[in-house]
């Protein structure tokens, strides 16, 4: 199944049969995400950064937390093509289907609420690795990275004297004080997310003998090229 899955993530997404395929699983693996984004945020103490600025203009704004973090993805999408970084298929799936899924999770609230502080950790954690594998099988489908990665990316490469560490650390703690001025959750569950959900995804990955390093996404041109005539 690893070999079949490295294969795939090399040289797969030749025809459009399987760019649809990967779409599919793109799509399901990242409502799987929003499950995991939802337990993070049902945890109660405190959203990860990009959540706390989802929250943020959600609270200030009234709209839903879906709402929000789309119009969050699409503007760090605008700024992604300003840029000129790859754009793929899968970055416009992530930008709408995340969101959404959290706000289904939120309508039917099947989780019961934490009553202390362990339990809140605990269901933290869970939300953190559930977000890790789906990331895993989102990624597997080859067609773009997410919008806030490729922008992580973009910057490194046009600041090369500062490490990506502290690039990243600077656009979650930016996301963070936006998120927390406009009322967003702040608190222990904020930390964990920013510090946690790296070394996790890692964990996770190497769980599923996984190198996103070896991932080859495919442009969009290359996609729309593939779907005109059949094939790459």
């Amino acid at each position: 199944m690893r070999s079949f899955l490295k294969r795939k993530e090399i040289h797969g997404n030749q025809t459009a049969g399987a760019i649809l395929l990967h779409m599919l699983i793109a799509a399901v693996s990242l409502f799987a995400n929003g499950f995991g984004v939802y337990l993070t945020m049902h945890a109660g103490i405190g959203a990860g950064p990009w959540d706390v600025l989802n929250l943020g203009l959600s609270g200030t704004f009234g709209i839903l937390y879906g709402t929000a973090s789309i119009a969050v993805s699409v503007t760090i999408l605008i700024i992604d093509i300003l840029l000129k970084e790859p754009i793929g298929i899968a970055m416009f799936i992530d930008s709408v289907v995340v969101g959404k899924s959290v706000d289904f999770f939120n309508h039917i609230d099947i989780i019961p609420e934490c009553h202390s502080l362990g339990a809140s950790v605990v269901m933290m954690l869970i939300g953190l690795t559930i977000m890790g594998y789906t990331q895993y099988t989102y990624m597997i489908a080859s067609l773009g990275c997410g919008p806030r990665d490729t922008l992580l990316v973009g910057l490194s490469k046009r600041m090369r004297k500062a490490p990506i560490g502290v690039i990243s650390i600077g656009l979650l703690s930016l996301a963070t004080l936006i998120g927390w001025l406009l009322g967003g959750p702040v608190g222990l569950g904020t930390l964990i997310c920013a510090f946690g959900a790296g070394p996790i995804m890692q964990f996770v990955f190497r769980t599923v003998n996984f190198d996103a390093a070896l991932v080859q996404h495919q442009p969009l041109s290359k996609s729309i090229k593939v779907f005109v005539n059949g094939h790459a």
